[in-house]
């Protein structure tokens, strides 16, 4: 019949909504006492109404969560990705550094080799010095001879030294190179280790991200079940009316009389917000499909009013003070096309209690009104109606 939009409450804690939520189930989990004088479809629009808003703010909270894993989901896997690339740096720098080591040892092989080769050379020119130039003399074929082997001996002994203290000069390069690979080495690893560390504070997150999040889908699907038992209540209810003979086509609630109900006519009167009754708010920030949704279209779309938004105000009862504050619209008592027609609250048991209409024209003390979830279908149809127990409220034009 009608329905309200309110703001989202703060959900600081996922336990308090827990205790509120018990609360509510436990609340609406009372059996419904069968029908009588005191019950009126109000008392189930309520119900719903308050349902869907609590449905409203979890799937709000669960799409922010759902975006905020997904954003903690690209950050592990860039997080991945940059460990990933750091230890293929690492195993560079690590094969650069094992190959440095087999250099520098085979360095030191071939500085101790050449120290031998040196040695010996050493001890045989040690040996040949002993031998005075008058002996060696005596000893070659001729002077060129002597000449000979004392520059042979002077050239090994330049060529070892030399050679010697090239490989000394190639193992300090090597150790240089050594020690700079293995600080890259280090900082490599330090690096990576940051990144896995970071890495599972992300996961760590993600994880809790995704269980809030199915908390609160859980919380939505446990709201939807019970949106769904009041409103098959709320069927039943209406049924039992129609069942009683009380409104069929026409019918008595205190002063109001109505008739030449044309019976439910679907998604007819050209009302665009037809899609699945409260699944979308329109531009007045009413639910869909309802009383209240319909009048404020056909108000501004078809009888060109200016219609501000009702800022959840928008139940039939409130529109008397939400039209005037909002609209500076005006309770009037001859009644004229596009008009609102509200139907008060009443203690009977008449369904639409609390009802929104349209006058589509007048005649005499008989208004002809359209209307949308007369015996809360949701669907559009029309009446007749006497200018009696209602409320007519007229906006301005545009």
């Amino acid at each position: 019949m009608k329905l309200r939009i309110t703001k989202p409450a703060s959900i600081p804690f996922l336990s308090k909504i827990l205790l509120v939520i018990t609360a509510i189930v436990i609340s609406v989990s009372v059996p419904i006492q069968m029908m009588t004088k005191s019950v009126n479809a109000d008392q189930y629009d309520d119900k719903i109404n308050a349902l869907q808003e609590e449905v409203n703010i979890y799937n709000a909270e669960a799409e922010k969560l759902s975006s905020q894993a997904k954003t903690l989901q690209i950050a592990v896997s860039e997080l991945q990705n940059q460990a990933a690339a750091t230890q293929a740096k690492i195993d560079i720098s690590q094969a650069e550094y094992d190959k440095l080591i087999i250099q520098i040892s085979e360095t030191e092989q071939k500085i101790k080799d050449n120290q031998d080769a040196l040695g010996v050379t050493i001890a045989d020119l040690y040996v040949d010095n002993k031998i005075s130039p008058i002996e060696m003399i005596a000893s070659s074929s001729n002077i060129s001879e002597f000449m000979d082997k004392q520059e042979y001996r002077n050239s090994v002994r330049d060529e070892l030294t030399s050679t010697i203290t090239k490989i000394k000069e190639l193992k300090t390069q090597l150790d240089s190179q050594k020690e700079d690979v293995k600080s890259v080495l280090d900082k490599q690893k330090a690096q990576k280790d940051s990144l896995l560390a970071t890495q599972s504070q992300q996961q760590t997150l993600l994880d809790e991200t995704k269980g809030d999040e199915a908390t609160y889908q859980q919380l939505v699907t446990n709201s939807k079940q019970k949106m769904n038992e009041i409103a098959s209540q709320q069927q039943a209810y209406y049924q039992s009316l129609v069942n009683s003979g009380k409104s069929v086509n026409s019918g008595t609630s205190g002063n109001f009389q109505y008739s030449n109900w044309s019976g439910n006519q679907g998604c007819s009167g050209g009302y665009p917000y037809c899609q699945s009754q409260d699944s979308i708010v329109d531009p007045w920030q009413l639910y869909n499909r309802e009383c209240v949704s319909y009048v404020a279209w056909a108000l501004s779309e078809r009888f060109d009013k200016d219609v501000g938004g009702f800022h959840g105000s928008g139940m039939p009862d409130e529109w008397l003070s939400s039209s005037v504050n909002y609209s500076n619209a005006t309770r009037v008592y001859d009644p004229q096309p596009g008009d609102a027609v509200v139907l008060p609250s009443t203690n009977d048991d008449f369904a639409p209690v609390g009802h929104l209409m349209i006058v589509e024209s007048v005649s005499g003390d008989n208004i002809h009104v359209s209307q949308y979830n007369f015996y809360g279908t949701g669907e559009y149809s029309t009446m007749d109606i006497k200018n009696s127990g209602i409320i007519l409220i007229r906006f301005p034009n545009k």
